[in-house]
């Protein structure tokens, strides 16, 4: 089992002027303790599950190149981006620009997005849903040709609304045979058929039985595309919790969260992503490395 650590609120002692500073000690100690992968949101506001709209909120691109400068190990990327942010072919030259410069450790993290309210915001036109996951499978198919050896395909690309003349895509990335592609939502009918036919990850929300669903859901459409079910990694993005020794003041015990992780990995998951409340508190990071992680590492 592997785990993910989402920062998804940058609401900070210090305010701006340390919020780099603490930025880079919070991906540190998460890459130092053991997590195997450290994203960051894909949006320009903050989300109304997190906090108020005017909380801080880094854009998500630039900050993974700063979070690839402070670690080592761990992978990176955005949970998930949105597609109708960037054109298809800027979303695979900056996964594979992050994947080079972080040394072959980069995410190409995807979605069809749903945060109408940003978009119009900042004036990104905002699709209809039907649209987007036109946009979202024109992506795909164009990640899968840039990520060809030895430096893209040559040939021309003509999908629903984009087309392109020579898919050159070099330097080429360290990742092999692409940088791992991770489609975020569980619709069961688009979502779950795009990540059969071109996913490397899937990530669904909800409980064990929910997630259970999801993937007996996506084993179905991989074999309506003859495609191997193993072969696509299962990740659940949890939300956020606390942490303590104890238990105490609503927070989880240690304890407590082997069996909450436990129960999902019964239920399918192999990569179970979350954040953590007050994660500037690094301490709450070097507690579930020395007592999480290790204890459901090798479940």
């Amino acid at each position: 089992m592997k785990f993910g650590l989402q920062v998804n609120s940058f609401t900070w002692p210090g305010g701006t002027p340390a919020m780099a500073e603490t930025l880079a000690r919070v991906v540190r100690t998460a890459d130092d303790v053991g997590f195997d992968s450290i994203w960051v949101m894909d949006h320009f506001f903050q989300i109304r599950s997190v906090g108020s709209t005017e909380e801080p909120m880094l854009e998500g691109s630039t900050a993974l190149g700063f979070i690839a400068a402070h670690t080592q190990r761990a992978r990176i990327g955005l949970m998930v981006g949105g597609v109708h942010y960037r054109h298809p072919g800027l979303w695979v030259k900056a996964a594979t620009t992050l994947d080079v410069l972080s040394g072959g450790r980069a995410w190409l993290g995807i979605g069809a997005a749903w945060n109408q309210e940003e978009s119009e915001g900042l004036g990104f036109p905002f699709p209809p849903l039907g649209e987007r996951f036109e946009l979202l499978e024109d992506t795909l198919r164009m990640a899968h040709e840039m990520f060809r050896e030895p430096l893209g395909s040559e040939a021309a690309f003509n999908g629903t609304h984009y087309r392109a003349s020579r898919l050159l895509n070099s330097p080429q990335s360290i990742s092999r045979p692409r940088v791992p592609i991770m489609i975020g939502g569980g619709g069961e009918r688009k979502t779950l058929r795009l990540v059969a036919r071109y996913g490397d990850a899937t990530n669904v929300f909800g409980g064990p039985e929910k997630i259970h669903h999801k993937w007996e859901v996506l084993r179905r459409h991989c074999e309506d595309v003859g495609r191997p079910f193993e072969e696509i990694e299962r990740s659940t993005l949890q939300g956020r919790l606390d942490v303590s020794e104890d238990g105490r003041g609503g927070a989880a015990s240690p304890a407590e969260l082997v069996d909450r992780f436990a129960e999902l990995g019964d239920a399918g998951a192999q990569h179970i992503l979350f954040s953590v409340r007050d994660v500037w508190q690094t301490e709450k990071l070097e507690l579930l490395g020395r007592t999480v992680l290790p204890q459901l590492r090798d479940a």
